[in-house]
């Protein structure tokens, strides 16, 4: 399936390719990872500001730019290719769950400033037990006389170290799994962060005991909202795997040309050139499969979108996986050091490919969801 892109969609890509290029080339990606993961505070305000990517597919009326999930797309397969250290995935991710709500003060409230990367938002949704099943969740929220409250924890909050607002899944006494919005900075709410395999983007534990929250629609739409939710983050991740799998790829063909043994190229190989030739496939296919899934979004029918983020985000996380392995394996011995930038793409990929439900865990979902 091919998706011909628009002039300005090929000058949006272009021109984000070109800024984190300069910006975010492979000593400032170490120098963050060694840091802890936060942004570069210049560089974020650059990503956020300047070119008004947090915002990208806020509604203008929020202080976004109203652009399309596909335009978002071609950013986030750009951030993956330059293993971009900074929240950006995150806050879309947050910003796209509240865009579905039903209560206007409270977008009115969070988008414009999540919008503009004056605040870092962020998805909670794994149990304790790492499980993203609505049957799973063990997070509890209750109504009184202070208001909605929110007690329970959360495993692998992606950039929960930097976030300032967490949109968590939790559960009501009559046993409804909704979404709420929670400020970092309130009482209840305590944040660990977690050591992970993949130290370019920093995942956390957050606790809350008796934490102040706000739902984001009420019981009737809540559990629609907590899936769309969901495929949607599945979605925006499935994109950044494509431009890592093409960085991978674009890596190992480069080394094939300029790697001599026996005298020749080892790219005039049979054995590489087959390696390399199923890694374009794996790329070009994932690349189909994250495009289709964002223009569901885009479309709007939330059956379809559910289909297309199991799939994307599936087909995707294994290519990523296989081939950040292959030019690993193209590399030889070099692509094994700590020097080298392979062992870097590899990471993301291995973790990237749990988050937000793994291989396995979104089959399974997809042969339900079309009858399998």
């Amino acid at each position: 399936m091919t998706f011909p892109l628009t002039d300005e969609q090929q000058e949006l890509a272009a021109t984000v390719a070109d800024f984190l290029e300069k910006r975010s080339p492979e000593n400032e990606v170490r120098r963050l990872m060694e840091a802890g993961g936060a942004p570069d505070p210049t560089v974020w305000a650059q990503l956020t500001g300047q070119l008004g990517l947090a915002g990208l597919v806020v509604p203008e009326e929020y202080g976004g730019g109203g652009f399309g999930y596909l335009d978002f797309a071609l950013v986030a397969e750009r951030a993956g290719a330059a293993l971009l250290v900074a929240p950006l995935l995150s806050t879309v991710a947050a910003a796209s769950a509240l865009m579905l709500s039903a209560d206007d003060e409270l977008k009115a409230g969070c988008l414009p400033a999540l919008a503009a990367g004056e605040k870092v938002g962020t998805l909670a949704l794994a149990e304790a037990s790492g499980s993203l099943e609505a049957a799973a969740v063990q997070t509890a929220v209750e109504s009184g006389p202070a208001g909605v409250r929110l007690a329970g924890e959360k495993m692998y909050v992606v950039d929960g170290t930097v976030a300032d607002l967490f949109i968590v899944s939790a559960r009501t006494p009559a046993g409804t799994v909704g979404l709420y919005a929670v400020d970092a900075d309130a009482d209840g709410v305590s944040v660990e962060a977690l050591q992970t395999l993949d130290m370019t983007r920093p995942q956390a534990r957050v606790v809350f005991t008796d934490a102040p929250a706000r739902p984001l629609a009420d019981d009737f739409d809540a559990a629609g909202l907590v899936d769309r939710a969901l495929a949607t983050a599945a979605i925006l991740l499935a994109a950044e795997q494509v431009g890592g799998a093409q960085r991978c790829l674009d890596m190992a063909v480069e080394y094939a040309k300029v790697r001599v043994q026996f005298g020749k190229p080892i790219g005039s190989f049979q054995a590489i050139k087959h390696k390399c030739a199923d890694m374009l496939l794996a790329v070009e296919s994932a690349r189909s499969a994250a495009y289709y899934a964002a223009g569901t979004l885009d479309a709007g029918d939330p059956d379809e979108v559910r289909i297309a983020a199991a799939l994307a985000k599936a087909h995707c996380s294994t290519s990523y996986t296989r081939v950040a392995a292959e030019n690993i394996q193209i590399h030889g011995g070099i692509g094994f050091t700590w020097e080298h930038p392979a062992q870097l793409y590899f990471k993301r990929a291995k973790t990237s490919e749990i988050l937000f439900g793994d291989p396995v865990w979104q089959r399974e979902r997809l042969a339900t969801l079309v009858g399998i």
